[in-house]
């Protein structure tokens, strides 16, 4: 059987698969150099001289000679695209119409409000509500993905039907991974998001990486209650929707609260972390998951003990920028590498950095240096 990994980005759930040795092709936007070098891949840009946009991605897959397809960022914003393909091909991973059902987030936060779990307060935009004046707001974009549009409410301006008005939480970005066979999940990862953050070209509200552990897990007391409300929430999300997978939330944790914000019914940006630390092969479970309904014998408790943290950040252009000689990335813990010459515009992202140091501290300084090395060897 051959899988067509498809998405806006798919180098690491591609590495996985072909890790585990599972005939692939793979099929994104970038098609960066390392992806190239990994497999049978296709860009978007590069091989079909089309601009990304989900309903790209579909046209270009309809060229493609494959027996089913496995997803990635951004395709949960699209079910309808999900379903196209499904006509043809089986899905490894969530259906079209859990897809749909998980990310219609009025109805989500409804049932999670019902059963008792934290979500942030979300004025939806055939809602006639008064907004408290006295609390910050934000608004986020109904198709939401990576931090994408998101920005503080002013009130001087309607934020519009395509974004919803949402409350504004103090506190940690975080997200948890699991895998799940439509009635019970298991637990597998919980990494801090790095939002915004200037050392990478990024700023507002965008995503820009992940460190493994979340330091808040280590704590004897609090790490047992961040545990034990992310695999509350996984657990409920599971039997509720009969997820099957992996899949990801992204919360926020405010004072030793888990307040779910988001579910990503996919393979997410931190699983990557996630294999390399835990010696667990993500895209094998996540078809033992879908076709078998197998979970893995695993405690993510007892892998939280004097851990080496793991980070990546993704590096974003400052400015537009005519690619270096890249040959030598790899080698220097650089992955979705562009190749030498390419020109990236202003904002795009230019590859993702990696390190792992035996504290958190230690990881992030080690990505932020060589962010800024880099940074240097782009811009002169």
């Amino acid at each position: 059987m051959k899988i067509l990994i498809v998405g806006i980005s798919v180098r690491a759930m591609a590495e996985s698969a072909v890790h585990s040795g599972y005939p692939i092709i793979a099929l994104d936007a970038y098609g960066d150099k390392d992806l190239h070098a990994l497999t049978e891949s296709y860009s978007l840009r590069r091989d079909f001289h089309a601009r990304y946009s989900p309903r790209a991605l579909f046209k270009a897959g309809s060229q493609l000679v494959y027996d089913a397809i496995a997803y990635a960022s951004n395709l949960e914003n699209h079910p309808e695209i999900l379903s196209r393909f499904a006509r043809s091909h089986g899905i490894i991973g969530n259906s079209p119409q859990t897809v749909f059902s998980v990310r219609n987030w009025k109805s989500l936060f409804a049932r999670l409000r019902k059963a008792g779990f934290s979500v942030p307060e979300t004025i939806f935009p055939e809602e006639e509500v008064n907004i408290d004046n006295g609390r910050r707001w934000l608004i986020k974009p109904i198709l939401s993905g990576g931090g994408h549009g998101i920005d503080f409410l002013n009130r001087e301006k309607h934020p519009g039907d395509s974004f919803v008005v949402q409350e504004w939480i103090s506190g940690k970005s975080c997200s948890a991974s699991f895998i799940a066979n439509g009635k019970e999940c298991v637990l597998i990862g919980i990494a801090e998001q790095l939002i915004g953050m200037s050392h990478f070209g990024s700023q507002g509200f965008r995503y820009c990486g992940n460190i493994l552990p979340l330091p808040e897990t280590l704590a004897p007391d609090t790490g047992r209650q961040i545990l034990e409300q992310a695999g509350r929430l996984a657990a409920f999300l599971t039997r509720e929707y009969g997820l099957t997978g992996v899949n990801g939330i992204d919360f926020m944790l405010s004072d030793d609260r888990v307040i779910l914000t988001e579910v990503n019914p996919r393979y997410s940006a931190s699983m990557e972390l996630i294999e390399h630390a835990y010696e667990l092969p993500i895209f094998h479970l996540h078809l033992q998951a879908v076709l078998n309904g197998t979970l893995p014998e695993f405690r993510l408790e007892s892998r939280l003990v004097n851990p080496v943290f793991y980070g990546k950040g993704i590096l974003f252009a400052e400015r537009d920028a005519i690619m270096p000689d890249t040959s030598g990335w790899a080698a220097r813990s650089f992955c979705d590498i562009p190749a030498p010459g390419e020109w990236i515009p202003k904002g795009g992202p230019v590859c993702t950095i990696k390190a792992n140091k035996p504290s958190y501290v230690r990881t992030k300084g080690a990505l932020i240096r060589k962010a800024k090395a880099l940074k240097k060897e782009i811009y002169g």
